[in-house]
């Protein structure tokens, strides 16, 4: 009996350890993955063998070149050049697809026109971990997996003695150095260094294979060197020949560090060659990842739908003779199955979100850091790849919530950057910073962190690196210290950086805040109010300050220098730490509402330079670009939060879809992804740092957010499944009780628990009314906005009268004209004042011992004897001041995107002078400038021509360009001629470049003439 009752004991023990095995077993929603989506449209990614934030991304290479080839891959194209271990998700910028390889039969060809391969898309397969296609030219099939620093691939040859690999170091970039070495039959080893968005790239490679190659050869500059086993150069490529091997398994380590280190990596991850083992662990990986956020339902069951009404043949109806219906039975339409489409577009956005940043770290811990020298990581992994910018509003928020312990090592990787290159990260690319973008983002990331409880790195470092990164003379934060915003006279994107500015050094204050250093909170949350700067009280608008006022013309749609990627309407709620700020300047929540409901339903249009970012239009709301992200969720704010959950069920409707073009804009290293996560479970978190999460409207059934905590939040929606229509709250339960907030804090979320949602299809204003509003408000240390100066222009022919404004009522403000600075004690500003020549007029504002910066307005008065005629006509975008610029005696600086230059394309810029009265000419001098880059070329030749009717001219000079179009320094060039003769008609010619040269990556576009300013003498 008592080995009966063991027996059963232990039978029962073990059973009950199998069934919780079970039941823990994680879902696998690799099946909702569709790794195309994005690969089309602008959403830039790719589809490759990857692991979740891991260093190789294993892809083919389809595009080269241009603005939708930044990932290396099209969703369209159909002629593969090979396959790369390194690949970007989603950014606007190309680099990476380091290392090809690519499987040929026959003659080994080198350049990549002659190996490239058609591909069928019926052909390609794509998930989590997994990429399969096949090569028609070749007839070889191909699949890629991989593991965190290990690409994998695995070629099925047709039979064939001329089975080939070709490795192209050259590939993609510019290459600073490269070399290749074969080990021996079945291993080969190599380093490339390159220079694109990463100025200086280092990647080791070793690669090992499942067979011997036969033969193989090396070559330079695409002629192969007999003999050699190593070559080194900036053009080294090499191909190993099989002997009809079937399948061969290629396994490639990288590191940043050393051969050896990949060596290392390779062997440690990929012992041997059992490529489904790998393909496995790469999927449950991925299982792994996925499962930390489980959706159920979402939509009506397909069954359940009713047919469209309008699927019947346009020419059908019923016959009004006889009555008999004529024409073909109505089309039978297969409803859509919406819950499973909505996984497909979750799981999809999930899993862009977990693809960057990427590990950098070998196995043993060591990378090369920002400062070319390789370190260790100790207990961390160090990542690259921080698109910070674009992360910092929702992909970072949504890793704080489910993936806390690689949010740690993000911040440890930043700490690490601070201390080997002296600066936080803005956009950190391999082993370089790239300083893409505007702001210094890496500081929201680090508050909302420690603000929700990650603090186990060493905050006071973290608080000084934050203060040295925004106390450098860089991207115009000089300018924002010394005036309370970047001024657009010194430097470009004022607006964007002076709000983003504001917004980091609103985190800083609440670090400072956190730590008890009363006298930083103090400081940084008056420079958290900098945005009240850029606020013009009378349009309503974020506008740029120039000369001591506003910049002019102003029009809230043009796409211009002072803004970021966007235009004033996508920037004039860029205050997500001050909203109840920014809405009573606008007039206080009924305006702010009013304003919010022009920005989706305005029927302008974007004006201005093209700019293919500002995508995803919803009026003039652009969800395919980052600064929009926030908008939606500020009718919470108001009294009308229905609009919230009207927006942002129709952005998440219409902005995404489970097609390749699925993503209305970049997808941006994950944030257009995450967004999707974030809204589509109910809850956001407009401004980073702080702990409320704005309520929007879930979309799913059940939602289930599993806590590294090991705790439960559970969001339900069940109106979700009973009709698509149900995007209004009707009701909401926390835990089993009325809730009655418009926001969760984060700890209502981290100590699990129950979030119930009830929705219907009308909005239900009784009940939202009674629910309590989010904070977003400073209140500590108000500042006294600057004033403002208002003038018809900077320059002047005729006497002006110049006014000055201030947006607070009660301030009062003080002047000077003789250029001293202001005080109290200065002339009180009483009217208009008259300018006749040229001045400088300063101005300040104080209320209750309170001052603004002061403002600086100098005005030019233009030489009245001389008279200027254009007779082609500058571009309206580049128009600066007007008719007048070129004689204005305001000479453009280097940086042209601070203006004062005049822009020309197309046509010659011929410009007529009539000095009234004929007179001695000693020279004239034409300004130009020249940025290659940026298609701004200067003129081949500037001739000078002679008249004393306006009729009858004579050549009397021509001066030629002293600069190739090569040179891609920015710079300026005065054309002087000589002309020592009378006249009083000048006209200047000054000749464009023309088409672009071959070298360019815009070859073949007409070039522009940047000209200011006409000098005689």
């Amino acid at each position: 009996m008592k080995i009966l009752s063991r027996s059963i004991l232990s039978f029962c023990f073990v059973s009950i350890l199998v069934l919780s095995a079970f039941a823990q077993k994680k879902k696998d929603f690799t099946k909702y993955v569709n790794p195309f989506i994005g690969t089309g449209g602008h959403g830039h990614t790719y589809p490759g063998a990857v692991v979740p934030f891991g260093m190789v991304q294993l892809s083919p290479d389809t595009r080269l070149t241009g603005w939708d080839g930044c990932s290396g891959y099209y969703y369209s194209d159909t002629t593969v050049y090979g396959f790369s271990h390194t690949h970007l998700s989603g950014t606007g910028i190309a680099d990476y697809c380091d290392v090809l390889f690519m499987p040929t039969t026959g003659d080994p060809q080198l350049k990549n026109t002659d190996y490239m391969s058609a591909f069928q898309k019926k052909n390609e397969v794509a998930s989590p971990g997994y990429y399969k296609t096949h090569l028609d030219k070749y007839d070889i099939d191909v699949e890629l997996t991989a593991s965190t620093r290990v690409g994998v691939h695995r070629y099925n040859f047709p039979g064939t003695k001329e089975a080939n690999i070709i490795i192209d170091l050259q590939h993609r970039d510019i290459v600073l150095d490269s070399w290749i070495e074969v080990v021996n039959d079945h291993e080969i080893r190599g380093f490339r260094r390159s220079s694109s968005w990463a100025t200086d790239q280092s990647l080791y490679f070793y690669a090992k294979f499942s067979r011997p190659f036969k033969t193989y050869g090396i070559a330079s500059d695409d002629q192969l060197q007999q003999g050699k086993n190593k070559l080194q150069g900036k053009n080294i490529k090499m191909y190993i020949r099989f002997d009809n091997p079937g399948e061969v398994i290629s396994k490639v380590g990288i590191s940043s560090v050393s051969a050896d280190g990949a060596l290392k990596n390779l062997d440690t991850e990929v012992p041997d060659f059992d490529f489904k083992k790998v393909q496995r662990d790469a999927k449950a990986l991925w299982v792994d990842q996925l499962a930390k956020i489980e959706v159920e339902g979402g939509g009506p069951d397909a069954s359940a739908q009713q047919m469209p009404q309008n699927t019947q043949d346009p020419n059908a109806g019923y016959n009004s003779r006889n009555g008999n219906y004529r024409g073909r039975a109505p089309k039978k339409v297969q409803p859509v199955d919406y819950a499973k489409q909505k996984h497909v577009i979750f799981y999809t956005a999930l899993y862009h979100a977990m693809l960057a940043p990427n590990v950098y770290s070998d196995v043993d811990g060591q990378y090369r850091g920002m400062d070319q020298k390789v370190h260790k990581a100790d207990g961390f992994n160090y990542y690259t790849v921080f698109s910070l910018w674009d992360t910092y509003r929702a992909e970072d928020p949504l890793m704080n919530l489910i993936d806390r312990k690689r949010t740690l090592d993000f911040i440890k990787s930043f700490l690490a950057m601070y201390e080997q290159g002296g600066l936080l990260p803005i956009w950190p690319l391999a082993s370089s910073e790239t300083f893409c973008m505007v702001g210094n983002h890496s500081i929201p990331v680090i508050v909302d962190a420690y603000a929700k409880g990650i603090r186990d790195f060493n905050a006071e470092e973290a608080f000084t690196a934050m203060k040295a990164a925004v106390n450098r003379n860089q991207f115009g934060m000089d300018s924002y210290r010394n005036n309370g915003v970047v001024l657009s006279d010194d430097e470009p994107e004022s607006v964007s950086k002076t709000l983003e500015y504001a917004f980091d050094d609103w985190c800083i204050a609440q670090m400072a805040k956190m730590l008890n250093k009363p006298q930083d909170y103090t400081e940084f949350i008056k420079r958290a109010q900098y945005w009240k700067n850029n606020y013009n009280n009378q349009n309503g608008f974020m506008q740029a300050r120039a000369n001591g006022g506003w910049y002019t013309p102003f029009e809230p749609t043009e796409i211009n220098n002072n803004y970021t990627e966007g235009n004033s309407w996508q920037y004039s709620f860029l205050a997500p730490h001050d909203i109840e700020g920014l809405a009573a300047r606008m007039g206080g929540k009924q305006a702010f509402e009013t304003k919010l409901d022009e920005l989706f339903t305005t029927d302008s249009k974007l004006s201005g330079r093209q700019q293919d970012d500002v995508s995803g239009l919803i009026g003039q709301y652009a969800h395919g670009n980052e600064p929009s992200h926030h908008m939606a969720y500020l009718y919470n704010f108001t009294d009308a939060p229905e609009k919230t959950q009207l927006y942002v069920s129709r952005i998440l409707r219409e902005e995404y879809s489970d097609k390749p073009d699925g993503l209305s804009g970049n997808e941006d290293c994950g944030q257009m992804s995450a967004w999707y996560v974030m809204s589509s479970l109910g809850i956001y978190n407009i401004a980073p740092g702080q702990q409320q999460f704005q309520i929007g409207m879930p979309q799913f059934d059940k939602a289930v957010i599993n806590l590294e905590n090991g705790k439960k939040f559970t969001i339900t929606n069940p109106g979700s499944s009973i009709s698509r229509g149900n995007i209004y709250l009707q009701g909401m339960n926390l835990n089993k009780s009325a809730y009655n907030k418009l926001y969760l804090n984060y700890e209502d979320i981290a100590k699990g628990g129950d979030f119930e949602v009830l929705t219907g299809k009308l909005p239900n204003n009784i009940f939202v009314s009674s629910l309590e509003k989010p904070t977003s408000k400073i209140t500590d240390s108000l500042i006294l906005s600057n004033p403002y100066i208002i003038a018809p222009s900077k320059t002047f022919k005729q006497p002006i009268k110049v006014e000055i404004k201030v947006a607070e009522k009660d301030a009062k403000i003080y002047c000077t004209t003789d250029g001293s600075a202001p005080t109290a004690s200065s002339t009180p500003y009483a009217g208009p004042l008259d300018v006749a020549v040229n001045t400088t007029i300063k101005a300040i504002a104080i209320q209750n011992g309170k001052s603004s910066f002061v403002v600086s307005g100098t005005f030019t008065k233009i030489r009245d004897d001389i008279k200027l005629t254009l007779v082609n006509k500058y571009l309206p975008n580049y128009a600066d001041q007007g008719d007048n610029t070129l004689i204005n005696g305001i000479r453009g600086k280097a940086n042209w995107r601070l203006g004062n230059w005049q822009g020309y394309q197309g046509n010659d810029v011929v410009a007529i002078i009539d000095m009234q009265q004929v007179k001695p000419v000693k020279q004239v001098t034409f300004g130009a400038l020249q940025d290659s880059r940026a298609w701004i070329v200067f003129p081949k030749q500037v001739e000078y021509w002679l008249s004393d009717d306006d009729v009858n001219y004579k050549l009397a000079a021509t001066v030629n360009t002293k600069v190739d179009v090569a040179d891609l320094n920015i710079q300026t060039q005065d054309y002087t001629g000589q002309i020592n003769a009378n006249a009083r008609y000048i006209k200047v010619i000054a000749k464009q470049y023309g088409p672009l040269p071959e070298w360019h990556e815009s070859k073949g576009s007409p070039s522009y003439i940047f000209a200011d300013e006409i000098i005689i003498e």
